[in-house]
């Protein structure tokens, strides 16, 4: 295994695991120095080209992206999902992965779902590409975007799922809108780490949308903090841009070549 990966899974009931997403080199240098692990996610369908879902970002839209953060990461595990329709059976999975593996040097890749993707799962690993999990509200393929495991069965299938993923050889899992206790029960049950988003803080670790967090993003779900709001002093320093070359106070003599 990994060395890096094997050192991220340790850190389950050990200390909690901080993990962002990144979709360009200049964001991911700053986050490295948080991040236990970066995530080069889908979600820069919505957040960058206004998709109305992730399911309609391409292959090599996610290795461009992944290639420009892989420059920015120097410590964090980088991990890249791979998008819809490009694992919908072992075969095309492995061709895919090896060829996300190859382009963006990551240290693995993202599958979402649980009982249908196993045998994926397991074919992805034992060709030693490492595998996060993604369980819960499924963007990918979910039609309603509805929190998880209020009802019985929903817990019954999480919980399996859960199981299956970690028992397939995933190294650690996402957890996605799943219902407090639930997330609670899901992570002790597993010995592999659990992230986070809108899934309390039960699991090992927690992921957002970097744009969420800094306020760029103008979403609003109920689980998505904003400790900046970056829109505004993006805002103060265009207008004031703005402002000094209507006034020709911009370019100065010290930005000038005299």
């Amino acid at each position: 295994m990994n060395k890096k990966i094997s050192d991220f899974i340790k850190k389950k009931n050990k200390t909690k695991l901080v993990t962002l997403t990144a979709y360009s080199k200049n964001i991911a240098s700053v986050l490295d120095s948080y991040c236990d692990l970066i995530l080069v996610g889908d979600s820069l369908g919505s957040v960058l080209y206004n998709y109305k879902s992730t399911r309609e970002v391409t292959l090599n839209t996610m290795i461009e992206h992944s290639k420009s953060v892989r420059m920015g990461i120097k410590k964090s595990l980088m991990i890249v999902d791979m998008p819809h329709n490009t694992y919908r059976n072992p075969k095309e999975a492995l061709k895919n992965a090896k060829l996300i593996m190859k382009k963006t040097k990551c240290d693995g890749v993202k599958l979402e779902g649980g009982k249908k993707i196993i045998n994926t799962i397991k074919t992805l690993v034992k060709n030693n590409i490492p595998v996060m999990g993604h369980i819960g509200v499924l963007p990918q393929s979910d039609k309603t975007f509805k929190f998880k495991g209020k009802k019985q069965s929903e817990k019954e299938n999480i919980m399996k799922d859960a199981k299956l993923v970690e028992e397939a050889g995933s190294f650690c899992m996402v957890l996605e809108c799943v219902q407090t206790s639930l997330a609670k029960q899901v992570t002790k049950s597993v010995s592999v780490p659990t992230i986070g988003i809108g899934a309390s803080n039960n699991c090992d670790g927690q992921i957002l949308v970097f744009d969420d967090l800094i306020g760029l993003n103008p979403i609003k779900f109920r689980f998505v903090k904003k400790y900046a709001n970056i829109k505004t002093e993006i805002s103060k320093a265009v207008s004031k841009y703005a402002s000094e070359v209507k006034t020709r106070k911009f370019p100065s003599k010290k930005y000038s070549f005299n």
